[in-house]
């Protein structure tokens, strides 16, 4: 991890096409202007974790014997 000093309006690189920069400073709360191209996805640290989470959810193990049912069905509306 790197961790810098930086005042309001100065930048830091993340490699050539990303830039951060310090917009504001109020008490303990600091605003940050990201620069990034389009294809770079951006989120904040609670969403980011949210959407793993619900990824986790989305591939838990199927039960075969309902997906069996499922087929079942198809077949009964034929």
């Amino acid at each position: 991890m790197l961790a810098l000093t930086r005042k309001i309006g100065e930048k830091i690189m993340i490699g050539d096409d990303i830039v951060l920069t310090v917009f504001d400073i109020k008490g303990d709360s600091v605003r940050l202007s990201i620069e990034a191209p389009k294809d770079i996805k951006i989120y904040r640290g609670e969403i980011y974790d949210s959407i793993v989470e619900e990824n986790k959810q989305s591939v838990k193990s199927i039960d075969l014997a309902q997906m069996d049912l499922l087929k079942n069905l198809k077949d009964l509306k034929k």
